[in-house]
């Protein structure tokens, strides 16, 4: 069996993120979504809520588990059994990250494979980080998020500013 790791913060989950997964899940026999735990990061969401969110999301593809994890990635896909980590790529700039993280990820474990996918042309600028910010701003973009997140989102932005 083929297993996979898309590793990620989903703060939250985007459309961008859906086509990566339903792509890999073509590809892969099982692909496990890990959600991020980063001290470093402020998300606006707790990892339960993430968590939650990316199972909703989710929920009607097959062979698709979420899971969380902190600390380094190659320890969890060590403590899976996973050799298999998906990256998705917007723009060079992506890439440039993604291949020294990748790099350092086979330095620490040469048996670390990283699978690179490019998002479909009409996701390519999107970003977490992009979204939280219009709809901060009072702007709305529910066709770059899956169902049902865009009422999540407002509830929070909105719960978050009282």
């Amino acid at each position: 069996m083929r297993t996979a790791v898309y590793p990620g913060s989903f703060d939250p989950i985007t459309m961008g993120h859906m086509n990566i997964i339903e792509r890999a899940a073509k590809v892969f026999d099982e692909v496990i979504i890990a959600v991020l735990v980063n001290s470093s990061k402020n998300p606006l969401f707790t990892i339960q809520e993430r968590v939650e969110m990316v199972k909703q999301a989710t929920s009607k593809i097959p062979h698709v588990k979420v899971e969380t994890f902190s600390g380094l990635l190659v320890k969890y896909l060590e403590e899976k059994n996973i050799n298999v980590i998906i990256k998705g790529l917007r723009a060079v700039t992506d890439f440039e990250y993604e291949y020294s993280m990748a790099l350092m990820n086979k330095k620490l474990n040469h048996n670390i494979e990283t699978f690179f996918m490019i998002t479909e042309d009409k996701y390519a600028f999107l970003s977490s980080s992009k979204i939280k910010e219009i709809y901060r701003l009072g702007g709305r973009a529910p066709e770059l998020l899956p169902d049902n997140i865009e009422r999540i989102l407002i509830e929070k932005i909105e719960s978050a500013w009282k």
